[in-house]
């Protein structure tokens, strides 16, 4: 007989197929669920039948991404526990602060920690003592452009200065040559100070021709960690993810394991809790099969977490509840087993043909494939949903497991043939001319292309 929910209240501080998926789990697991709105989503098709509190305006800034009004709205529904999604404020410490402050168990890491690994060099420092292999580039933050370029003249060209509280490809330079590293530090400086409030920049050795992959850890209160094996997120556009697949097509078994086993030693050095994401890129240059690098950790649940489950059969929702919980993990590493590959696609209502404009609108019709083997479609969105323009524009997550990758593949393409999306335009023939591509079944791709499409 099952006992009593880890949490009798869960406030959700996200929207959409993200406080969906959260609230599946949840109410599966006996928690009544609470979920913050913005005042565009009052209503919307994935809060029927629960109780909802509306944090203020449709901007995000007045109502998902403000750390008070979020808490306040926990509080004030009398919720014990606050799950912040992905986005939004998934990585922020002050809310996990806040949450802490005031009696609300957070669900995810302490707030040290997400501190610690959302500020870009102490991060590096910290996975460089727990053993990772990090990109070649500056100890710490430089402290001027002749510092960059010492830096550069040591490691080598061509090179790349990023912000240290940067994100979403701002604050960004590459410098080929030395007589390029002057002006690039000057413009991500700049530009870095305008979009974050923080000029400063570190600098690593510029990875031309490398693959996304990243590592999905899950840990609890009491130093015990395991890793669900590794996605490739290498099919992206400007940094935002089109396909992740898992495991990694072109991984060296042997490199898999030890990057693997870094990653689980390295969360649990920082007194990590809950799932987290390890970036990796897979440098090429350093021999056959290619080196993976820490880049940085995302120390919240990704967007494609489903692949991960759908690979291992578990429910890393309800794995992070148990964790924030302080539940031990119920699983040792060798009893995770990882099987056949599945490849994930967000369906998003933008425009591919047309520079990926976003495409808000009514969705007239909406149906997805029924009795498919395999399949998996996370999503809120009913017939007569209104994409608002206010927010991300996915609309859904389909996921394809197979024995293999080819069948998992064909699996997908069957899917998205199968469904029919109208009243806007979606990224669904993208996604089908990429599974088509051979280029993108042999491989022949990295992050700076997008098979079959570009």
């Amino acid at each position: 007989m099952a006992g009593p929910p880890i949490f009798h209240r869960l406030f959700v501080a996200n929207r959409g197929e993200v406080a969906a998926r959260v609230a599946r789990t949840a109410e599966r697991m006996g928690i009544a669920v609470v979920f913050g709105v913005s005042e565009a989503d009052r209503d919307a098709p994935w809060t029927d039948g629960h109780e909802q509190v509306v944090l203020g305006p449709a901007r995000a800034a007045q109502s998902y991404l403000d750390p008070v009004r979020v808490i306040q709205a926990a509080k004030q529904s009398h919720c014990s526990a606050l799950h912040p999604g992905w986005g939004f404020l998934a990585e922020s410490p002050l809310l996990a602060a806040l949450c802490e402050q005031h009696g609300v168990t957070f669900v995810g890491p302490p707030a040290h920690a997400m501190w610690l690994m959302g500020k870009k060099t102490p991060a590096k420092g910290a996975m460089r003592r727990a053993g990772m292999t990090l990109i070649p580039g500056s100890e710490g933050i430089l402290s001027s452009a002749d510092h960059a370029l010492e830096v550069a003249d040591t490691i080598g060209y061509p090179v790349l200065l990023k912000a240290e509280s940067g994100g979403g490809g701002r604050g960004m330079r590459i410098a080929r040559s030395r007589d390029e590293v002057a002006r690039a530090y000057e413009d991500a400086s700049a530009e870095a100070l305008a979009a974050f409030g923080d000029p400063r920049l570190y600098l690593e050795k510029l990875v031309e021709g490398g693959r996304h992959v990243e590592i999905q850890v899950m840990c609890d209160r009491y130093g015990s960690g395991i890793h669900v094996g590794e996605r490739d997120c290498t099919v992206q556009r400007n940094h935002q993810k089109l396909i992740e697949e898992s495991p990694s097509p072109v991984l060296d078994a042997a490199e898999r394991a030890r990057a693997l086993e870094s990653a689980v030693r390295a969360a649990v050095s920082i007194g990590y809790v809950g799932a987290g994401t390890m970036e990796l890129l897979l440098d090429r240059d350093t021999g056959d099969r290619g080196t993976l690098r820490f880049m940085e950790m995302n120390t919240r649940l990704q967007v494609e977490h489903c692949g991960s489950e759908a690979r291992s059969g578990l429910d890393l929702v309800a794995m992070q509840l148990e964790a924030a919980a302080g539940h031990r993990l119920k699983l040792a590493q060798d009893d995770v087993k990882l099987e056949g590959h599945a490849i994930e696609c967000r369906i998003n209502a933008e425009d591919p043909t047309e520079g990926f404009r976003p495409c808000p609108g009514v969705i007239t019709r909406f149906e997805l494939p029924r009795d498919h083997e395999g399949l998996r479609f996370d999503t809120h969105v009913v017939p007569g949903y209104e994409v608002p323009p206010h927010y991300d524009s996915l609309i859904c997550k389909a996921v394809a497991r197979g024995r293999d990758r080819n069948e998992a593949c064909d699996r997908m393409i069957s899917a998205l043939e199968a469904m029919r999306v109208e009243g806007v335009r979606t990224t669904i023939p993208m996604h089908l001319a990429i599974l088509r591509s051979p280029d993108f079944r042999e491989h022949r791709y990295d992050t700076r292309t997008i098979p079959g499409w570009s």
